[in-house]
C-alpha cells in the first residue's frame, strides 16, 4: 500500500513542477455568444443518479442553441485514474463534476483551473450555500469547485419492524437508539443493526468521531488525529454493537445495505443516495438523521462539485462556465437523484417539498467533511478504512490499530505536504 502511495506522490511531483495556477480565460460575461461549440462533460453518475443527470444534460442542450454538451460517464475510479493524463495530453474533458476530496490532490497537480474569477463573474455568493460546503471547494486559498449538492450518511429503519417492537419515533440519540435495538430483539429481530467492516464503515467512524468531539485529520491537511481519545470511543462503540449481538460478525462490503433492503435486518446507516433504489424496492421504510451518538450533532457528508479542467480554448471554456452556472441554478432538479442541492436559494424554493431526503437536509448545518487536501481520499482508504475494519472485526484493540494506521496516515499527509510545498 505504501509503495502505491509512493507512485501516487511521485505523479503528483512530476505534474506540480509547472509554475503557478494557469488563468481561465478572458473576460466573461455570463452568456455565451461565440461559435458553435460541443463539449465533452465527465462524470461518474453510473447508478440511479445517472439518468436524473442526462435529463438536466438533455434540457440545458435544448435551451441552448450554440452550446452542445455530451456527457462521458464511467465509474468514478476510472474517471480519477483517467482524468490527470487525459488533460496532460489534451484529450480531457471541458468541464466535470468530481467529489470535493478529489479537488486538492488535482488542484496542486494543476488538472484543474481556479474558478475565483468566475465565480465574480457569475455572482455566486457564500452566503448561498451552507460554510462547509463552501469552504469544500477551496484548496490553497483558491477556489477549485463549483458546489452541486450535499450529501451525506441517513438512517434507514423498516417501519413494519418498528411498529411490531411498539417503536413509534425514529431515535435520536445513544439511550434511544440501544433503547430501539433492544425493542426490536424482544420483537424476534434478531441481529437488527448489522456493523459493515468496510463500506461505509469508515463513514460510520467519522460520523461517531466527530460526534464524540473528535476531528479525524487537520484542516490543514498536515496530520492524521483519528487515534485520540474520541476515535477510540467511536471504534469502541462500534465493535460494541458486534459484542452484544446487534450484527453478526464479520459483515461484508455493502451486506448491511443488501440484508436491509432484503427485510433480514431493522436499521442501516447509508448514503442518502439509496434512497431512489429503497423507493423502488417496495420496501416498508423511512428515513431519519443519523442519532447523535456521542453528543455532538454531525454526521459526515459529502459533495460533488463541478470543475474546469486546464485547457487554451477560451469559447470551450466560456461555453463550459455557463453550463456550470446553468446546473447550479436548475439544480433543483438533481433532488430527484436523492442529493440535496448545495444552494440555499433552491433549498428555500421547496426544491425538497415532499422528497425523502427532506428530513436529512434538516441537519445540514451539521454535516461535516474532511479537509480538501491533497492525496487525502488515498491517505483514507490505505489507513483510516484498514484499521477501522481490524477494529470491527476484532482483529486488534480499537486504540491499537488506530494509533497504528494514524502514525501511517500522518506520515503520507506530511508527504504530500512536502511535495507541494505547503
Amino acid at each position: 500500500m505504501l509503495a502505491a502511495s509512493a507512485t501516487l506522490a511521485t505523479a503528483l511531483v512530476l505534474s506540480a513542477c509547472g509554475g503557478g495556477a494557469p488563468s481561465t480565460g478572458g473576460e466573461f460575461t455570463g452568456e455565451y455568444d461565440g461559435p458553435e461549440v460541443t463539449l465533452s462533460f465527465w462524470n461518474g453518475f453510473t447508478g440511479g443518479d445517472g439518468p436524473f443527470m442526462q435529463q438536466m444534460v438533455d434540457q440545458f442542450n435544448e435551451e441552448h442553441d450554440n452550446i452542445t454538451v455530451e456527457s462521458n460517464t464511467m465509474q468514478w475510479a476510472d474517471f480519477y485514474q483517467r482524468l490527470p493524463a487525459a488533460v496532460t495530453a489534451g484529450e480531457g474533458p471541458d468541464v466535470g463534476v468530481m467529489h470535493f476530496d478529489q479537488l486538492g490532490s488535482n488542484a496542486a497537480r494543476q488538472v484543474i483551473l481556479p474558478l475565483d474569477d468566475m465565480v465574480d463573474e457569475l455572482g455566486l455568493s457564500a452566503d448561498d450555500f451552507t460554510e462547509t460546503v463552501w469552504e469544500a471547494g477551496e484548496y490553497d486559498g483558491q477556489r477549485y469547485g463549483i458546489p452541486l449538492d450535499v450529501h451525506s450518511l441517513a438512517m434507514y429503519y423498516n417501519t413494519e419492524h418498528f411498529a411490531a417492537a411498539g417503536i413509534t419515533e425514529a431515535p435520536t440519540d445513544e439511550a434511544s437508539f440501544m433503547a430501539a435495538l433492544d425493542a426490536l430483539q424482544a420483537a424476534g429481530y434478531e441481529t437488527p443493526f448489522w456493523m459493515p467492516a468496510r463500506w461505509p464503515g469508515h463513514l460510520m467512524f467519522m460520523t461517531l468521531d466527530w460526534q464524540f468531539g473528535g476531528e479525524p485529520y487537520a484542516q490543514d491537511g498536515s496530520e492524521a488525529t483519528f487515534a485520540d481519545e474520541s476515535g477510540v470511543q467511536a471504534l469502541e462503540w462500534m465493535r460494541g454493537i458486534v459484542d452484544e449481538g446487534y450484527s453478526p460478525e464479520d459483515v461484508a462490503i455493502d451486506a448491511q445495505y443488501v440484508a436491509f433492503k432484503n427485510g433480514e435486518t431493522s436499521i442501516t446507516w447509508d448514503g442518502i443516495w439509496q434512497f431512489n433504489d429503497l423507493e423502488d424496492s417496495g420496501l416498508p421504510y423511512a428515513g431519519a438523521p443519523i442519532p447523535n451518538i456521542g453528543g455532538q450533532e454531525s454526521t459526515w457528508a459529502s459533495s460533488h462539485q463541478f470543475f474546469l479542467p486546464r485547457q487554451d480554448d477560451e469559447n470551450r471554456m466560456n461555453a463550459a462556465k455557463v453550463f456550470i452556472a446553468w446546473m447550479s441554478e436548475h439544480s433543483e432538479d438533481w433532488a430527484g437523484a436523492a442529493m440535496i442541492p448545495a444552494r440555499q436559494s433552491v433549498l428555500d424554493s421547496g426544491a425538497l417539498d415532499g422528497m425523502p431526503q427532506a428530513p436529512i437536509a434538516e441537519a445540514l448545518d451539521s454535516m461535516r467533511f474532511t479537509p480538501t487536501a491533497p492525496g487525502i481520499g488515498t491517505v483514507t482508504t490505505e489507513t483510516l478504512e484498514v484499521a477501522v475494519a481490524d477494529g470491527v472485526l476484532g482483529a486488534g484493540e480499537p486504540a491499537s490499530v488506530l494509533e497504528e494506521a494514524q502514525g501511517r496516515a500522518t506520515q503520507l499527509m506530511e508527504e504530500n505536504l512536502a511535495t507541494f510545498g505547503q
